[in-house]
Parts: C-alpha cells; structure tokens; sequence
C-alpha cells in the first residue's frame, strides 16, 4: 500500500499519490473502472479531475454511488470571472454526481491578465468562496504551469488563504535555479500555514519530438519502470508533498507500483544519471 499523509489543513490522510484524473479524459467507461481497481487495490484516496478534462467527471461520477467515501474529490475550473464559475461548479457536481467536492482549484491560473481578473472584483475567486459558504466545496486551492507558476502562487498566497497549491516539479525543473529557489520559498510558505502541496510531471521527459505520440500524455512520459522508480522516488522524498500521476492510463500501474515501494530519496548522482541518461529537457521552452 501506498503511504498516506496529511493533505494540508484539510484533515484528510491522502494517499501520496493523487490519482490525475487527465487519464480519463478520452477513456471508455470500462477502461474508467479498470482504473479504478487499480487505484483501490494501491490504496489511492484521492482524485484529482478537471472540468476541462474531457470525459474524466463523467467516468467518475459512476464510481462517487459506491466510492465517495472512499475519496477526497477535487475538481478544477478554469473560468475566470464570477458567473463562469459558478456554473462551471454547478456542472461539474451534476457530472460527478455528487452533492459536493472537497477541492475546487483554480486552474492553470499563471498568466498575470487572468490573475487579475480571477482574483479581483466578479472574478472567479468570489463565485468558489461562495459555493464553500454554501457547502458545495469545502477547501479551496489553484495551480498552474510554466517556469513562472512558482513565483505566481507566491502572489496568490499573498492574496488569498488558499487551502492548496499545484505545480510542476522533477529533476529537470530543480536544474533551474530561478525556478528551484520559487519552488522552495513557495514551499516553505506552504509548511508556514499548512497548506497542501502537488507536484505534477514528476515523470515528464519532454515534449513529444514528433507528432506520434504512444501515449495519452501532452508530453513525453518516462517509461521504463526504473526510471520511472527514481523520478517518483525523488519526488516523493520532500517531505509532507504529494504527487500527482501521469494522464495515461497505462502508466498508471507503474507510477503506483514505484509509489509502493519508496524507501528513500535517490541521491543526487543517480538523478544526474538519470537527467543524463532519459535525455530530460524543458516542457515549456526555455526559462523566462
């Protein structure tokens, strides 16, 4: 079984691995309950969805008759404005089947134009503090992509009292000491108040090199279990951080298998070996 720890403020024993419910974006409703086995016999107690995520709620809200107890259940919107989000809220409870979830995120919320709008007056930040008082959602969180997210959820901290955070980290990102150093003082922030914190794209290779892609993933996945071992073991060795897995679904067995058997955190060396050797390079161009 996969070790559980605290997700943040919230009170909940998760799983340390979220399943990242992107897999689910194009997949069967077989294939969704297949995923689901997998996800209950690791010991998996938590999801993570999107409303723009493709099919991913409406394979979930099958499981959420025999399962919602079974899993803290986040959703993201990606609105902007007030009124989007509550209806983006709205729909995503009707296609969860659920009368509430535990998370809503603001999603992808990087770009200082949609910052600006989602955090200030009708923006989206006002309709999901609404829908918490409302018990639609109980905890509140945002994340985001890039070389500048880091620096962003610094901002977004100052401003709100978020209840999670979401970012991307590997070996890769870490090189980067711009980034690393944001990483850290976000961080850092985070353990300060007790705030929860994913990782994403903990087993990102790169950009796909050419247009045939052999996986669900929008970037180019390690592969091999071993290298797939040190990537999510490296990850999993920052204490208190939770890892989100990668949108494919036949990989999923083979995160969580090497999320059940982490003993310690690979050395620098075998990551340098690893950066070397995986050939690893940057998701989202060169760093700004």
């Amino acid at each position: 079984m996969i070790e559980k720890r605290p997700f943040g403020r919230t009170g909940h024993l998760s799983s340390v691995t979220l399943f990242g419910a992107a897999a689910l974006a194009q997949a069967t409703q077989d294939a969704a309950d297949r995923a689901l086995e997998v996800l209950l016999r690791h010991g998996v107690n938590h999801i993570d969805t999107a409303a723009r995520y493709g099919d991913s709620e409406l394979r979930i809200g099958p499981w959420m008759a025999r399962h919602r107890k079974d899993f803290f259940l986040a959703t993201k919107t990606g609105s902007r404005t007030a009124r989007e989000a509550r209806e983006d809220v709205q729909r995503s409870l009707e296609r969860l089947r659920v009368d509430h979830v535990d998370l809503i995120q603001m999603h992808s919320l990087g770009h200082p134009d949609d910052w600006d709008t989602a955090m200030g007056p009708g923006g989206a930040l006002e309709a999901l503090v609404e829908a918490r008082q409302q018990k639609l959602v109980r905890f509140i969180g945002v994340t985001g992509h890039g070389w500048t997210i880091a620096a962003m959820h610094r901002r977004s901290l100052a401003r709100f009292d978020f209840d999670s955070v979401l970012l991307p980290y590997n070996i890769f990102f870490q090189q980067n000491e711009r980034y690393r150093n944001a990483f850290e003082e976000v961080l850092t922030i985070c353990r300060e108040r007790n705030v929860a914190v994913q990782v994403i794209k903990s087993i990102a290779r790169g950009p796909w090199a050419t247009t045939e892609r052999s996986r669900t993933t929008w970037y180019q996945p390690l592969e091999a279990q071993p290298d797939i071992d040190r990537a999510v073991h490296w990850a999993m060795g920052l204490p208190g951080v939770h890892l989100n897995t990668a949108g494919d679904l036949d990989l999923l067995p083979r995160f969580l298998d090497a999320a059940s058997r982490f003993r310690r955190r690979p050395s620098d060396e075998e990551m340098a070996t690893l950066l070397g050797e995986a050939r690893m390079t940057s998701l989202f161009g060169l760093p700004t």
